[in-house]
């Protein structure tokens, strides 16, 4: 049982995993900022705003010794979400360890380290395929022969759900990514034969479990049949318990809405049931979100109502009590069947394309979760899938839950960051100066080689080096990646045939464009910062681009200095910028003074994000034209509003045409 929790600074979340483990948590999951999980030191321009925002920021041992002060790791069993920079925090998480006295073979937990997802849909990739699998095969061979408990990857489809996969599509790209990576183990030759059942029995998988129930059940139970012929078929692992399907779970955060947020609490029992009631498709452990995530980062309370929920249903009700209840059901039977074949029929599309990898950088998958995503939008603005409180039922009573919604969310110190930064200083200034540059000549003649790169990590780890160093050594070598959008892939999800609402937004942007003697109305749509979840960006890029638009999106993790300079060099008409992990703050104002500087200010800005009510007055009290957070769920209205805007800024009268 646990939550999903860090943040600030590596002292505040030290206390707040202490707390939680005194609650009744068995077991800690530690969320990372984003320059920690993208591989920069919280000094580097990108980081800024970002530190310490949606995790805890750790750049160097000693900030891994303090979050883990007075916790005793060889008792413990921790869950890491990292992925690009996993092999350095767990050499981290390893030196501790051994500081505290701990025999290493006994450490249990996992480190994420799923790759691929993050090319598809949360965005903390740096490495380019090849090298991502290299740094990944190595840390599963390294910790099967000196971890032997330690799950050193989590092959991870809950954010494939988040980005749009229907279930085919989340079974499917999730055991594409588990062929990949075992290929890529069994075939560099670190792991004898006879081990390697070894190797198939540390993998473990992170599911996403949405509202639909039955539908989600008869996932997990297809999820499990097919990794069990997978296992025996084509690695020929014989033994049952080396190709048992473990998992973990976190239920749906794409499903939590900002508007009427308690409903939240029982779409959130429903989707731990359909992952619980199950025996023979349990999960192993699982990890629920707060009610009100929509609106901003949970208190401690928030969290502690979560973890009340798992208890009821632990040790309140008779769950566990007995065998599958679902068993001899035809019903369910029938799906699940129906599930297996889709899926193996899309598992064998993937590898006639080379693979997981291969399907990444042809831009396949990307644009097929794009397509999926925006087929749901669409179904959603319809009325055709059915959202309470958001598309249905919505007139409602005062919510004393978010009577002040300045205190229904915990928000970080905006000082935090300078003090993080300053921290981060003396530690370069205290340390072996030379045996720190030492270790990273090291660490780069290694990745030019072909040795285990473990070894080296954990060297630069006790000579003080820091995250970035450590990437950027790295980055040096094997280069980085920017994945593609899929944006300009994804098939028209809404049809514009006359009397629809996206028709009448089409008639605004032609008209729009005419009297302004542009060709087309042009959006930028931005995504300063490390925030790369994506999915919202592409979905107005591509409701945009069928309402007419010239869109230009290039993707994550830019500075406000690169938007802008796109923006003028692109002339467009409007900039629109994405943001769901906190920094709005500080980016959205450097965005509007650059743009006041070089003489555009009369292009407007507008703002999506989850971002809270007095945020958002103050980012409209700063020149932001509009701000959209999760409520705005209509993206054609979202589209009309834009159009809107354009007009307003260069001094057109108002359209009368109904969006």
């Amino acid at each position: 049982m646990r939550t999903y929790a860090g943040h600030s600074t590596a002292e505040a979340s030290n206390e707040l995993y202490r707390r939680n483990l005194a609650k009744g948590q068995t077991g800690l999951s530690v969320a990372f900022d984003l320059p920690t999980q993208t591989g920069y030191d919280s000094d580097h321009i990108l980081a800024r705003g970002e530190v310490g925002r949606v995790g805890v920021p750790v750049a160097h041992l000693g900030d891994m010794r303090r979050l883990f002060q007075d916790i005793p790791l060889e008792q413990m069993n921790t869950s890491m979400t990292i992925n690009a920079t996993a092999m350095w925090l767990l050499a981290m998480y390893q030196v501790v360890a051994e500081e505290q006295g701990a025999d290493i073979t006994r450490l249990q937990g996992t480190t994420q380290n799923d790759i691929v997802k993050e090319y598809l849909s949360r965005g903390t990739h740096v490495f380019p395929p090849g090298p991502s699998l290299r740094l990944t095969t190595d840390m599963i061979t390294y910790t099967v022969n000196n971890i032997p408990k330690w799950n050193p990857i989590n092959i991870c489809s809950y954010h494939l759900q988040e980005a749009g996969a229907t279930p085919v599509q989340e079974i499917s790209y999730a055991m594409s990514t588990a062929i990949a990576v075992l290929d890529a183990v069994r075939d560099s030759g670190q792991v004898p034969q006879e081990k390697f059942g070894d190797v198939v029995a540390r993998i473990s998988f992170f599911v996403n479990a949405g509202v639909r129930f039955v539908e989600e059940m008869c996932k997990m139970r297809a999820f499990g049949r097919i990794w069990d012929q997978v296992t025996r078929e084509r690695y020929g692992i014989e033994n049952p318990k080396q190709r048992r399907f473990r998992y973990g779970v976190q239920v749906n955060s794409l499903g939590l809405t900002e508007a009427q947020p308690e409903n939240n609490v029982q779409r959130i029992v429903l989707e731990m049931l359909a992952v619980t009631l199950s025996k023979d498709a349990r999960a192993r452990a699982v990890q629920l979100p707060a009610w009100n995530e929509a609106l901003g980062l949970p208190r401690p309370w928030d969290q502690q109502w979560s973890l009340r929920i798992q208890q009821v249903l632990a040790h309140e009700s008779d769950l566990l009590e007995y065998e599958d209840i679902f068993a001899g059901s035809h019903v369910i039977e029938a799906k699940v069947s129906g599930l297996v074949t889709e899926c193996l029929a899309e598992i064998e599309r993937i590898q006639g394309m080379g693979g997981a990898m291969a399907a990444v950088e042809s831009g396949y998958l990307k644009s097929q979760l794009v397509s999926s995503h925006a087929e749901r939008r669409a179904r959603i603005e319809a009325g055709e899938e059915k959202i309470v409180g958001v598309n249905c039922y919505e007139s409602t009573e005062p919510n004393p839950l978010t009577a002040d919604l300045d205190t229904a969310i915990m928000t970080v110190d905006p000082a935090n960051e300078a003090r993080v930064v300053a921290a981060l200083h003396r530690w370069r200034e205290d340390r072996d100066e030379a045996r720190a540059q030492e270790a990273l000549s090291v660490l780069k003649k290694t990745a030019a080689g072909s040795e285990n790169l473990m070894a080296a990590t954990l060297e630069c780890v006790r000579a003080g080096v820091t995250t970035g160093e450590w990437s950027w050594a790295l980055r040096d070598v094997f280069g980085e990646f920017r994945a593609p959008t899929g944006v300009s892939s994804a098939p028209v999800a809404v049809a514009a045939e006359a009397g629809t609402p996206l028709a009448a937004v089409r008639t605004k942007v032609a008209r729009t464009a005419d009297e302004l003697g542009s060709g087309k109305l042009r959006l930028l749509v931005g995504k300063p910062g490390l925030d790369g979840h994506s999915n919202g960006a592409e979905q107005i890029a591509v409701r945009a681009r069928d309402a007419g638009f010239e869109v230009v999106y290039q993707g994550i993790r830019l500075t406000p200095e690169q938007i802008v300079s796109a923006a003028v060099a692109e002339d467009v008409h409007c900039v629109g910028l994405s943001i769901l992990s906190g920094s709005h703050a500080e980016l959205v104002p450097d965005v509007l003074a650059r743009l006041r500087a070089t003489g555009a200010d009369d292009v407007p800005v507008i703002v999506g994000g989850i971002i809270p009510s007095a945020d958002a007055t103050a980012l409209r009290a700063a020149g932001v034209a509009a701000v959209f957070t999760p409520k705005d769920f209509g993206i054609t209205e979202i589209i009309g509003r834009i159009v809107d805007e354009i007009r307003k800024a260069n001094h057109l009268d108002p359209l009368e045409v109904p969006a």
